[in-house]
């Protein structure tokens, strides 16, 4: 017996509702690039959605730049990326989305110098830049170099505190022989929206990079990060607007050494999008690569990152399982999660082994497990069945 096929994702932008998982999904325009890697994302005031991510033949290399995609409210499809930089000098990489006080839409972003002979690794050599836009994403405007200290890296947006505080993470790479290892976390703090800035680090945070902040209550910070030992994702607290920080300490989530996104709910829960999986024999101080970043799970915490009750495979990928099966798979990574206003949550992140973004929107039920109505996830009409 022959069964119709279902349409499949392509790589144009259209959303289509997967009955399967429940949610509605998405495989954004590539732009004509190769490879697509490290997406963030922003909503709009007028309730559009950007999504940004750096394309270009391989990560690291002089064209590789960063794109920006819309999908307008209630729309269909995701718009054609429109270029943000073009540095023929630098590769443009980790970008995220803020929406600034001068009502403009800002790109911050490193830029690191094209490779050289003998080095793979030039991220010693970024600094981090930001681009704005004034018609919600549309078009850009020229580059300023923010933070001129060679070594410097990004990948959180701005986070404004309840204080008014803005709080950058940042880790900063040097050129040594112990590769990436050595990287430790610290944090621009600004006082006056982003006219200046002043550096603080965390203690003892080698190795712990893409922190991700988050305010718990007034001026009680928790910051999640990516380990270089390919272990655990770790967590830091502060309890003076992020003036000093715990030494790290592994949560129970594993960690493949990739990126993790982490976001505080509308309900008060932390939700965070990571690979889950990571090396079982890892060494201290020292960077691991197990290579396996499938699937992408959110995890649900009541407790502020201590424990995680909950947890759904949103990227399921080719569902291979095992150290035999595990290269038929292949890699969905660098997950940036985010709740819109409706309360819907988005999730965006590289796909088949970096050929382009992936994008999922459901719910906080969705990952609950909770049956719910349909209602407000999206507009029925505009999806197509998938």
């Amino acid at each position: 017996m022959q069964y119709a096929k279902l349409p499949g994702l392509t790589w144009d932008g259209t959303i289509y509702q997967n009955d399967d998982m429940g949610i509605l999904e998405a495989l954004l325009p590539t732009g004509g690039y190769p490879t697509a890697h490290a997406p963030a994302m922003l909503e709009l005031p007028d309730g559009d959605l950007l999504c940004c991510w750096f394309a270009g033949t391989y990560e690291g290399s002089a064209d590789i730049h960063i794109i920006c995609s819309l999908l307008p409210k209630d729309a269909a499809a995701w718009l054609p990326p429109v270029d943000i930089s073009s540095d023929p000098d630098r590769s443009e990489q980790n970008p995220s989305l803020f929406y600034g006080p001068d009502h403009a839409v800002w790109a911050m972003y490193t830029a690191q110098m094209d490779r050289q002979e003998g080095k793979d690794n030039m991220q010693y050599t970024a600094v981090v830049r930001c681009q704005k836009s004034t018609d919600g994403g549309r078009t850009w405007g020229a580059y300023e170099t923010v933070f001129p200290e060679e070594g410097t890296f990004c990948r959180q947006p701005i986070q404004i505190l309840s204080s008014g505080r803005w709080i950058f993470a940042n880790w900063l790479c040097t050129d040594s022989k112990e590769g990436l290892s050595g990287d430790p976390t610290a944090f621009r703090i600004s006082d006056d929206e982003g006219k200046t800035w002043r550096m603080v680090m965390m203690p003892e945070s080698n190795g712990h990079v893409h922190a991700n902040v988050i305010e718990l209550d007034n001026g009680h910070l928790v910051a999640f990060m990516r380990n270089r030992e390919a272990f655990r994702i770790h967590r830091s607290e502060s309890f003076d607007w992020g003036e000093t920080w715990s030494e790290p300490a592994p949560t129970p989530l594993p960690n493949n050494n990739s990126s993790i996104s982490a976001v505080k709910l509308q309900s008060g829960r932390i939700a965070i999008a990571y690979n889950p999986t990571c090396t079982p024999d890892p060494h201290p101080g020292k960077a691991a690569w197990p290579g396996l970043r499938c699937p992408v799970a959110v995890a649900l915490t009541e407790d502020g990152g201590l424990t995680f009750p909950i947890i759904r495979y949103m990227e399921r990928g080719e569902g291979y399982m095992g150290e035999e099966n595990k290269t038929n798979n292949r890699q969905y990574e660098y997950p940036c999660l985010m709740q819109s206003d409706d309360g819907a949550l988005h999730l965006a992140y590289a796909s088949h082994t970096r050929a382009g973004v992936k994008y999922l929107r459901f719910t906080e039920e969705d990952v609950l497990g909770q049956k719910r109505e349909r209602v407000g996830l999206y507009n029925p009409t505009a999806a197509q069945s998938h």
